[in-house]
């Protein structure tokens, strides 16, 4: 009896553990969930210190938003009549299982299928040879015999121990907007990245303590590139994303507090910076001139590009001013004197 309660227990086990793919290198490991997709674990090896702890509450095996989940076919809400058909927040990509369809040493490609949006998805991982840095190619398809909107927003949500009071995020942003502002004109009044209003007060978005409002603002990119990083010097770790911004012209920074304390972050970057659902979306149109959905004809691909990366800072680093990819480096030039660079192999040649 003792036996057979033993191996009913490991068989609960089995069933609850999460399928995985691990990708690592001389420097890092890279750890995908395919129980939603997510980016869950991103690491130095010799630095056990994870940015992406984070997870929605729910039951541990199951799809659901973790660390770096894909918001896909929408950012936010469904529509009263999406919602009670059973479309969840955030679209159908973190509640789906993936499939991995071929994998090499550093390399990963696997694909989900949303059946409610009509939405196939396929990515591909590539981590540097030696270096702490990923590429990630996504290309979405309309199986629907019908053009159809959507939206498709990267969701990096960090958590702690990397995410506490020191915590400050940088980014290439500018023109911008809180969500918690009124409809049918939430980009009244305007701000500028770092700042955001809360009554009329400013904000700075770069640091997050006991209080999370505005808790979710979002900002336009000038430049041809796009770029985001959240340092802890205290904790000697940076993380960083760059992307195109004709993929993705905006970013979305969110926040949240438990019991008093930073416990989340979003560093998201998406084809929106409007957090409702389709019907007011077309109703808007566009924001500060930009897009603020897509459109996926019938049969039609599209698809994006980013890099996610890790650096080591010492003690005192008071964020970034500029992250560049120059002939095979990324440059990140910080807040003070001084470059942190990755030599990363050839993998972002041709890309940015």
């Amino acid at each position: 009896m003792r036996l057979l309660s033993l191996l009913l227990m490991a068989g609960v086990a089995i069933a609850q553990e999460r399928p995985r793919v691990t990708l690592e290198n001389s420097a890092s490991k890279l750890v995908l969930d395919l129980a939603g997709g997510a980016l869950t674990d991103f690491q130095f090896k010799d630095q056990a210190l994870n940015p992406f702890t984070w997870e929605e509450r729910g039951s541990a095996a199951a799809p659901r938003m973790r660390g770096h989940f894909l918001c896909l076919d929408r950012w936010g809400a469904p529509s009263a009549a999406e919602l009670k058909n059973g479309m969840p927040f955030h679209g159908e990509a973190p509640r789906v299982m993936w499939k991995v369809r071929a994998r090499k040493p550093n390399e990963v490609e696997m694909e989900a299928r949303l059946p409610m949006a009509g939405i196939e998805v396929r990515r591909v991982v590539r981590l540097a040879d030696s270096a702490a840095v990923a590429l990630v190619t996504e290309t979405v398809t309309n199986t629907n015999p019908l053009g159809r909107v959507y939206n498709m927003v990267q969701h990096p949500t960090i958590g702690p121990p990397f995410l506490d009071e020191t915590t400050v995020v940088d980014a290439n942003a500018r023109k911008g907007f809180m969500q918690s502002s009124p409809l049918p004109n939430p980009e009244q009044p305007a701000v500028w990245w770092p700042q955001a209003l809360k009554e009329s007060q400013a904000v700075d978005m770069r640091r997050l303590q006991d209080d999370p409002l505005p808790a979710v603002v979002s900002y336009t990119i000038d430049e041809g590139i796009g770029w985001t990083t959240a340092a802890n010097a205290r904790r000697g770790l940076l993380l960083g994303y760059l992307w195109k911004t004709s993929d993705y012209p905006w970013f979305n920074a969110w926040r949240h507090v438990e019991a008093g304390k930073p416990f989340a972050r979003g560093l998201e970057f998406g084809t929106t910076g409007l957090h409702q659902p389709f019907p007011v979306l077309i109703e808007k149109g566009r924001i500060f001139g930009r897009p603020i959905f897509m459109h996926l004809d019938a049969g039609q691909a599209q698809t994006r590009v980013y890099a996610v990366f890790l650096m080591k800072v010492l003690q005192g680093y008071a964020g970034a001013a500029k992250v560049e990819h120059r002939k095979g480096r990324l440059v990140v030039s910080g807040r003070g004197p001084g470059e942190l660079v990755i030599e990363t192999g050839g993998l972002l040649e041709g890309v940015f």
